[in-house]
């Protein structure tokens, strides 16, 4: 009896103690809050006020998992998402009771299907194509889909090597993004594509100016099979790389030239180009160090401003031409970037890629320089609709590290990603595993491919890029469709063809 009373007072004894220890921390927050001066919500609603902040910061959490319908969400909803999540793990994607898609958004694309289609035994894989016919090494590129920029310092260590890992099992070239080559690009032996950003990292001198010898070093790599100068990316044009100091890390700082520990900020542009004259000198230039492809990527903004750039390529040659174009979407992607650039700066790729096709069409000049799409093209509709829109190739970022098991926690700037993939915290890291997502990579770029073969089946073609702009219809306001060929006809084909 006395040791249940002894008991009893003892959990009463507890229970005044934390109540006296809350309504202390309650009497401490409602001074504090009533004497700032910072925020006015704090200061007119003491204590309760602060659970404003707490909701404000959970919302998008909330929202993704609980109130979201599939279709809804920014910059990538469920639908797209689940999609990269089930085809990386080498699950069957199809679907039953009909699709959740809206079919009278003005803007969808719907695909036209042939009234008889190919046969199975007609169908044939995507045929490899040659990028740099003048280079003294050209590149036949194996696949219409691969992995865009994503550079050593804005992914981790662990992500780059399930993307060279992934990417050499699935025949796709990986994009090193600006910031050098890592040995971890180098992992799997696939094929790499070496972005030079404004910055030079990786082939700069002391000075940041580019090193030709470090550009020849660069292409005795058998990796390395093209260099891409990066002019602009869609989530950031008009202004140069990001990358916070928390994430140069010593390995990092090595591989770029740069001082560790400190903000790596490149250059709006590259110093040495001012105009379209500069740009083909710089790009004949690192073709003659390196005897392979060069190309360049850029957002558009008009089309008037780059008609010059196709003239000038004529009145000099066609040897003086871009052996390809990346055109990325002015949506933004992986980078950070200030949010008025992210939002309102650049066309998106649905209206770049068409006007770039178009100007290097219209200048004679399809057979001399391969267009590559980039920008939110994540899903088998996206692809095919590049391809039809006249690109040659595509990339992506996003879709590639939804394969990775990225979860969009929106995180990538802040070295806190929750998945391992955007970060250098070593226990963060710890959670990607690359003998498991290596395959993921793969098993996703197989299926995006596999789809989109699948679709240009459909509408009658045995390869993908035997699709035209007739194979594909746009929804417009009143509900009904227009053939993209009729609202912008191609300016390869003849009239019968746009038919």
């Amino acid at each position: 009896m006395n040791f249940a009373m002894n008991a009893l007072q003892l959990l009463a004894l507890l229970f005044v103690l934390i109540l006296g220890i809350i309504v202390f921390a309650v009497v401490l927050l409602f001074i504090l809050d009533k004497t700032q001066t910072g925020d006015a919500i704090r200061r007119n609603y003491p204590v309760i006020g602060r659970f404003r902040h707490l909701f404000t910061t959970l919302g998008e959490f909330f929202r993704q998992y609980f109130f979201a319908m599939d279709r809804e969400e920014m910059p990538f909803n469920r639908a797209q998402r689940d999609w990269v999540k089930h085809a990386a793990a080498g699950k069957d994607n199809t679907v039953a009771f009909g699709s959740t898609r809206s079919l009278t958004l003005p803007g969808t694309p719907i695909f036209v299907p042939a009234t008889f289609p190919p046969l199975d035994d007609q169908f044939a894989a995507t045929e490899p194509l040659q990028i740099g016919p003048t280079a003294a090494i050209p590149f036949m590129a194996k696949s219409i889909f691969n992995v865009s920029g994503m550079s050593f310092g804005a992914i981790s260590k662990p992500a780059v090597e399930a993307f060279s890992r992934g990417a050499a099992k699935s025949g796709v070239w990986l994009n090193t993004g600006e910031g050098g080559l890592s040995p971890f690009h180098n992992l799997g032996a696939c094929d790499l594509v070496f972005q030079i950003g404004t910055a030079k990292y990786g082939v700069r001198d002391k000075d940041g100016t580019l090193s030709d010898d470090k550009l020849r070093d660069l292409s005795a790599n058998p990796n390395v099979r093209m260099f891409e100068l990066k002019l602009a990316q869609g989530a950031k044009p008009g202004k140069g790389g990001i990358l916070p100091g928390s994430k140069v890390t010593d390995v990092i700082a090595e591989i770029r030239g740069i001082p560790a520990g400190q903000d790596s900020i490149s250059p709006n542009r590259h110093v040495e180009v001012d105009d379209f004259g500069a740009l083909l000198d710089l790009i004949g230039h690192i073709r003659d160090v390196t005897g392979k492809p060069v190309g360049f990527k850029t957002v558009v903004g008009s089309s008037e401003a780059w008609a010059s750039f196709f003239e000038l390529i004529n009145n000099r040659g066609p040897d003086s031409a871009p052996d390809f174009i990346t055109v990325d979407g002015g949506e933004g992607g992986t980078g950070a970037a200030p949010m008025p650039l992210m939002d309102l700066v650049g066309l998106p790729i649905r209206d770049a890629l068409p006007r770039m096709v178009d100007m290097r069409d219209r200048h004679g000049l399809k057979d001399r320089i391969r267009i590559i799409a980039s920008g939110k093209l994540v899903n088998p509709g996206d692809v095919a609709w590049a391809i039809c829109m006249g690109a040659d190739f595509v990339t992506s970022a996003r879709g590639f590290m939804f394969s990775l098991g990225c979860i969009q926690a929106l995180k990538c700037n802040k070295n806190t990603c929750p998945t391992g993939i955007t970060t250098h915290d070593a226990r963060l890291q710890a959670g990607l595993v690359v003998e498991d997502k290596y395959k993921k990579v793969a098993h996703y770029a197989k299926s995006v491919i596999k789809e989109v073969e699948t679709i240009a089946h459909s509408v009658g073609v045995a390869e993908p890029r035997l699709m035209r702009r007739r194979h594909v219809r746009i929804v417009q306001g009143d509900g009904s469709s227009e053939p993209y060929n009729k609202i912008r006809p191609s300016i390869q084909l003849s009239d019968a063809d746009n038919a």
